[in-house]
């Protein structure tokens, strides 16, 4: 089995609408494809009406949290989208999505950038409004050569000079509302330094002892070094290792199925979780 257990789609900052990512999964061979797009469960009707045959959707969600000043992303997976206080911080979290972008344009033409609000809205969509859609807008420029080169203390990485603050979840708070809603919680890319500061491990044995499940090794953002020793740590934790494509469409370069999850980890995924369940796609109508 394949599986890819981070994948976003137009409704939060990725580049294919949600129909589009599933039929791309199972174009790209995986077996099993989640939709974890930020702060949002906006995307599972299209995504499951148009679920092809032989491939599963995980539905889930990717969190915007912060621990001590440091941006935390919690994979949540098989939660229940219709549990009332998980679903109120996520409202929450993507009230604040626009004012933070509009902040963002506001210092980004301070520092002498011809970007527009008009501009990045036009990027998003019908998608929540997120930083990607705001590097997107400094390629159009010419300001940067790609998305990912956006991300730098020159711009919009944590505390960069176009930063922006939001709402977020502190991460201890999300395992605890995930697990009240039958969800699993997987800590993504935790060590992805070229995208600013990250956790100590102390703090992730704390998350592990407060019940997270697990965190995400093999991703485009961890060398081999780093997976290495990511993967020991989650043995020494008892957290599963996961490994996924993180994959946003044409916005990054990443592949659907680029890093992929064991099937034993993916079972015990699905044992754990009592809050949603996966779906088999019996061949989705066309959109």
């Amino acid at each position: 089995m394949r599986i890819d257990l981070h994948a976003h789609s137009t409704a939060s900052d990725g580049t294919d609408t949600p129909a589009e990512l599933v039929r791309n999964a199972a174009a790209a061979g995986l077996d099993v494809v989640a939709l974890t797009d930020h702060d949002t469960v906006g995307g599972y009707g299209e995504a499951l009406a148009a679920l092809p045959a032989g491939l599963t959707l995980v539905t889930g969600a990717e969190l915007s949290c912060r621990l001590d000043g440091i941006g935390v992303h919690m994979l949540a997976y098989l939660f229940d989208p219709e549990e009332p206080e998980l679903a109120r911080e996520r409202e929450l979290v993507r009230d604040d999505r626009t004012p933070r972008a509009r902040t963002m344009v506001d210092k980004l033409r301070a520092l002498g950038v011809d970007v527009t609000w008009e501009q990045v809205a036009r990027i998003a969509g019908e998608g929540s409004v997120g930083r990607p859609h705001v590097a997107t807008a400094l390629v159009e420029l010419g300001v940067v050569p790609t998305v990912s080169d956006a991300f730098t203390p020159d711009w919009l990485a944590d505390g960069g000079r176009a930063y922006a603050e939001k709402h977020e979840l502190d991460p201890f708070d999300a395992i605890r509302l995930v697990k009240a809603a039958g969800g699993v919680t997987v800590f993504a890319h935790p060590a992805a330094v070229k995208r600013g500061r990250c956790v100590p491990e102390s703090a992730i044995a704390e998350l592990a002892a407060a019940g997270l499940d697990g965190i995400e090794v093999d991703h485009m953002d961890h060398d081999a070094g780093t997976r290495a020793r990511l993967r020991g740590l989650a043995a020494d934790l008892g957290l599963l290792a996961t490994g996924s494509s993180d994959y946003h469409g044409s916005r990054k370069t990443c592949r659907l199925g680029e890093c992929t999850t064991d099937p034993e980890i993916y079972g015990e995924i699905t044992r754990r979780a009592t809050g949603a369940f996966p779906v088999p796609g019996a061949g989705g109508r066309e959109r």
